[in-house]
């Protein structure tokens, strides 16, 4: 059922907001010269997929944890993304493929062994990983990856449609801070 939620919900998101996301693409162009990103990250039975965001940092940043990321890097545009999480939107695209779900643990980049380790005590693989998250919400960031793989299980046991729905409201109000730089 949240499958269906999550492919609904994408799809009607992706066709309000694509003149947006057009005018961000085109906006990030001009910032960088190469609005979009593609990065590795560790999906559902520990798999790798291609997460699509909006650029935010200069080109040729090494591929770290936001927590860890150089925050001179960040262009101003970025910064403006990444404070309203517009960098966020291409992920909706990754709903639709089935590399995401709307809400589950955030997808870590693969070189974030400490963070995969708590994971896997915590069966957190087993589930899609998701755009938001209750850890997300709740202001527990990667840089505590014990307390992250903890709030991660809390959010992923006895998932409802009632908590799904939940989460993405907070989002939507701001709830949390997650993996946003400062």
């Amino acid at each position: 059922m949240i499958r269906f939620f999550d492919l609904s919900i994408s799809f009607v998101l992706l066709v309000i907001i694509f003149p947006v996301m057009l005018l961000i693409f085109l906006i990030c162009f001009f910032d960088t010269g190469s609005p979009l990103l593609l990065q590795d990250r560790v999906g559902k039975n520990l798999k790798i997929f291609k997460l699509l965001k909006f650029r935010t940092m200069q080109l040729n940043t090494d591929s770290v944890a936001s927590h860890l990321a150089d925050p001179n890097k960040i262009t101003k545009v970025g910064r403006y993304l990444r404070k309203y999480k517009l960098d966020e939107l291409p992920q909706l695209i990754n709903v639709l493929k089935g590399d995401m779900s709307l809400v589950g643990p955030r997808p870590n980049l693969p070189n974030q062994s400490e963070l995969i380790e708590e994971r896997k005590k915590m069966f957190v693989y087993n589930v899609l990983p998701g755009i938001t998250g209750l850890a997300q919400v709740s202001g527990v960031d990667m840089s505590t990856p014990s307390d992250l793989a903890k709030k991660d299980l809390e959010g992923i046991s006895n998932m409802s449609l009632h908590k799904y729905f939940c989460i993405i409201w907070k989002t939507i109000l701001g709830k949390g801070v997650g993996d946003a730089l400062k």
